[in-house]
């Protein structure tokens, strides 16, 4: 009863939508949801990307079992990407840990990270052919051990970027991924980054939850909706084509990063204009 008083039924409509989504596409949980909770529910933004990134934890856990079991998840390449995200997603936890979190630096960084990601998260739902036909003859070149090294590197920007906006492990993970193994069943490259996302934002979101960045009602709230959401998605996913849905996704993230940088710009823009008058006084 008391799991029931606590759900906040906005949150969980949300969490339905962003998990229906998941479930029909396969990506777009943080690029959708961190972004939401700021715009929508007037969230910080420090505690909507930690509150997102254990929301993310949990959902793809029971992701990366269902791939697993399936032997749609190779191990090997989940280990490369683990061994840079998350020693970089420390670092980058040890480096934020300082700082004034509801300081205007942080915010300001979030937001820029935030956005950059949701531009390069549509950019690679867009053009991810283009890329692949412009990038494959050089990447098929690539040595075994070249290809080891780029993993961990890729692994390691992800682990830059994911703590301080939650996106970037889906469309991006997915993206580098085809890249460098493009022998690899398109169900095993998304198995992989679902596998690895866990991880990476477990590590994040337990970081965040340290720095005391995570709002679990919120969280809880998120989860009764979007698991009921993300099944009814996947059961649904094969009935409209994926094409239009990546291009809808793509068209809403680009939408939502540039609202989220003229809202930031026009905070700067007023926060200009008030200093002087402030010095008046």
């Amino acid at each position: 009863m008391f799991l029931l008083h606590s759900l906040d039924l906005s949150y969980s409509i949300a969490g339905l939508g962003v998990g229906f989504l998941v479930g029909m596409t396969g990506m777009g949980g943080g690029s959708l949801m961190t972004p939401l909770l700021i715009l929508v529910f007037g969230i910080h933004p420090v505690t909507a990307v930690g509150t997102d990134l254990l929301y993310a934890a949990a959902t793809k856990a029971g992701g990366s079992l269902v791939h697993g079991l399936s032997g749609t998840v190779e191990w090997h390449i989940v280990r490369r990407l683990a061994t840079g995200s998350v020693p970089a997603s420390v670092v980058t936890l040890m480096v934020l840990s300082p700082l004034d979190l509801n300081g205007h630096i942080v915010h300001e960084l979030v937001t820029f990270v935030l956005s950059g990601a949701l531009l390069a998260t549509a950019g690679a739902l867009v053009f991810r052919r283009r890329i692949l036909a412009t990038y494959a003859a050089r990447i098929h070149e690539m040595s075994q051990r070249d290809t080891a090294g780029s993993t961990v590197l890729v692994g390691a920007i992800l682990g830059v970027v994911v703590p301080i906006c939650s996106v970037g492990a889906g469309a991006i993970g997915v993206t580098m991924l085809v890249l460098l193994y493009p022998r690899l069943p398109m169900a095993k490259i998304v198995g992989t980054d679902i596998a690895h996302a866990v991880p990476l934002t477990l590590v994040a979101g337990i970081g965040h939850w340290m720095l005391g960045s995570v709002d679990w009602p919120i969280l809880g709230s998120l989860l009764a909706g979007s698991l009921p959401g993300i099944v009814l998605g996947s059961y649904l996913s094969f009935r409209v084509p994926q094409t239009v849905l990546r291009l809808i996704l793509a068209a809403t993230l680009v939408v939502v990063a540039s609202k989220l940088a003229v809202d930031e710009l026009h905070s700067q823009l007023q926060t200009t204009a008030a200093t002087p008058q402030s010095g008046m006084h």
